[in-house]
């Protein structure tokens, strides 16, 4: 979570922070203050070198909140978003019309992402453990 060096980034996240998009502010209120599921969530956080919009540490969930220009840079957004899976981070990413329209939907996804059910659980983020009893040790 280690910020880039220099004044630069340092200066784009505090504007990001302070100035956040509509969607942006209308999902942080929606998330904030574990109101989803009892999960922290932060805003406007450093991972992998990329500014994530909003970040679960707990689990490791970045949600991200695409404008009109992510429309003029899905290879980016594919790399991106491919670095920080590679990383052990799961990205869930929402259209600024998404949140705008359907808030509810979008918070069900969260929960979902949250606490994904048995038969679609999350990629485990290590070995699974041994059967205990009989087979285990």
């Amino acid at each position: 979570m280690k910020r880039p060096p220099g004044e630069e980034p340092l200066e784009f996240q505090r504007r990001v922070r302070h100035e956040p998009t509509e969607p942006e502010k209308r999902l942080w209120s929606a998330v904030r203050n574990r109101q989803v599921s009892h999960a922290k969530f932060r805003k406007q956080t450093w991972l992998c070198g990329y500014l994530v919009d909003f970040y679960c540490a707990e689990i490791g969930l970045v949600i991200e909140v695409d404008g009109d220009t992510h429309a003029h840079q899905q290879v980016y957004d594919e790399q991106r978003t491919a670095r920080l899976e590679s990383e052990g981070f799961r990205v869930i990413r929402f259209s600024n019309d998404d949140v705008m329209r359907n808030l509810e939907g979008v918070v069900a996804r969260i929960c979902e992402a949250l606490d994904p059910s048995p038969s679609h659980s999350a990629a485990p983020s290590g070995p699974l453990p041994l059967p205990q009893g009989e087979r285990g040790l």
